[in-house]
């Protein structure tokens, strides 16, 4: 069965970036068709169960009106329909889970639920059409345009054609790009390409991806035994070795690093940096006595990063077996943890963790969806390099200030290991803005990324990847292309014409879009 639908802006892909663009198109009054592979919207926050990677200033500026009014709607969930403390109830900062990563980590059902909120107005007008369960297979493109994206729904194998006007690529690995011919770039570029000082010498290497992990949840339950079926692949991770890790992958110190942890634990321990506490998504001592049994935490650790093989830009079995190793990597890690890891008190194992697949909505008790760090990236009008946001480089002058600045974001360039064998590392970078350039592709006109595959280099993915960054192009995207829609223009135009841009960056302002930091350090 085939299904038709006409809207002005086709978002396809329901993540972080995907419902900042439906929002903000949404709120301009135009009609959205907004898709999603799984059938949960929220990308990182939720069916990838990731919490909030944030910078240290993002209580008091630093992201979008839109990006604050979720989190402070997280925050109201909990106070609204959570047990909480007194003193839990009283904060204005109130952090569910107190992870060390985050100062916002929440359960992914929560976020799932305040997203649902957020959208549900625009849904229930109908301005936006929801689609679950949807993935793009084709595209009908004349020239430079993008007619239609046609989707299978994965359930039933039938296919729904969309027609838009503009269609925006907030899939996670930008998949709509090959789709649609939009030049694009994916892996590690080489420093004779982009001067970076940190980009590969010699060659560029395409499937050099950084890897993706599948997250789970867990809590804890003492003298209890929740020991899974020992995985298939148990075997080999047990033994596997990187030559660039100093212990083997199933271990307190997997990693080689000139940071100051040294060695991982699970749970808080003297001269260990806690696991545990890490990801954790929900603190039970924040909670009225009773209201949780255990602490539940998040695993997206080192120890289950998987590099053995990219995910796209392979033939379909190869994605696929990827796809399972990462899964079987993440269960062994957990069979580990349970029977084998060694404990403070001499012993081996904690078979009280128990696998919470209700956390996450899955049967497996995994994250509906791998974690993806990098994804394929159009080739822009303009890219931004590592050079634009190094300290080393740029010194006390701050970050690159691009004049046509849709928005800002911080985070140090953060690379985990990558597909061609090589150690992740993290280097400081400034506090940076998002240039409408890279938000333009080189050649499409109808076009517009709305997540991580924006005109960044390897390097820079790893800071411009980011919950509120990602909020952040998301959002900028979805007005961009409601702005050219209402004034009949191109993006190409309003980025040319000093007055367009004017116009459009205070659009933004009014929105609460903020486009320039005040004077900031390195990170």
């Amino acid at each position: 069965m085939n299904r038709q639908y006409g809207c002005d802006i086709a978002v396809i892909g329901g993540g972080i970036g995907g419902c900042a663009a439906a929002l903000a198109a949404a709120e301009a009054g135009l009609r959205i068709v907004l898709t999603e592979e799984t059938d949960w919207i929220g990308g990182q926050f939720t069916s990838q169960a990731v919490p909030a990677d944030e910078h240290r200033w993002i209580e008091q500026f630093g992201c979008t009106r839109k990006y604050r009014e979720f989190r402070n709607r997280v925050r109201g969930y909990y106070k609204a329909n959570y047990p909480l403390t007194a003193e839990a109830m009283r904060s204005d900062r109130f952090n569910p889970g107190a992870a060390s990563v985050s100062r916002l980590s929440c359960d992914p059902r929560v976020a799932l639920s305040v997203l649902q909120d957020m959208l549900a107005p625009h849904i229930h007008a109908g301005r936006i059409t929801l689609l679950l369960n949807v993935r793009p297979t084709a595209a009908d493109t004349d020239g430079d345009t993008v007619r239609s994206v046609t989707l299978e729904h994965t359930p039933s194998g039938d296919r729904l054609v969309v027609e838009a006007r503009y269609v925006l690529d907030a899939t996670e690995c930008g998949d709509l790009l090959p789709l649609t011919g939009t030049e694009y770039v994916t892996g590690a570029e080489s420093r004779r390409d982009t001067g970076e000082p940190h980009a590969l010498e010699g060659e560029p290497e395409p499937l050099d991806i950084q890897s993706v992990t599948w997250c789970f949840a867990l809590d804890y339950r003492e003298g209890e035994d929740h020991t899974i079926e020992k995985p298939a692949a148990y075997e080999f991770w047990r033994s596997y070795q990187a030559p660039f890790q100093r212990d083997r992958m199933f271990s307190w110190t997997p990693l080689k690093t000139n940071e100051a942890v040294k060695r991982f634990s699970l749970f808080p321990e003297t001269g260990a940096f806690s696991l545990w506490d890490y990801r954790r998504i929900a603190d039970r001592t924040q909670f009225a006595p009773g209201a949780f049994d255990s602490d539940l935490t998040l695993v997206n650790w080192p120890q289950n990063d998987y590099w053995l093989g990219s995910v796209y830009e392979v033939p379909e079995e190869e994605r696929l077996r990827h796809l399972e190793g990462a899964k079987q990597l993440s269960l062994s890690l957990l069979y580990w943890l349970q029977t084998e890891a060694p404990r403070p008190d001499g012993g081996s194992g904690y078979p009280g963790l128990r696998l919470r697949g209700d956390v996450t909505g899955t049967a497996d008790g995994l994250a509906k969806a791998p974690y993806i760090r990098e994804s394929r990236r159009i080739r822009a009008e303009f890219t931004v390099k590592e050079q634009h946001i190094s300290p080393e480089l740029r010194g006390a002058y701050g970050a690159e200030p691009f004049h046509d600045s849709v928005g800002i974001g911080s985070y140090r360039i953060d690379l985990h290991p990558t597909t061609g064998g090589r150690e992740g590392f993290y280097i400081p970078s400034l506090p940076f803005q998002i240039p409408l350039g890279s938000l333009i592709p080189v050649r499409m006109d109808n076009l517009l990324p709305a997540c991580k595959n924006i005109g960044v280099t390897h390097l820079t993915n790893g800071c411009y990847r980011l919950h509120p960054v990602e909020w952040n192009i998301g959002e900028a995207a979805g007005a961009l292309a409601a702005y050219c829609l209402r004034r009949g223009v191109s993006p190409r135009q309003v980025r040319r014409d000093s007055a367009r841009l004017a116009d459009f960056q205070n659009a933004l302002v009014q929105r609460g879009v903020e486009l320039a930091w005040p004077v900031m350090g390195p990170v």
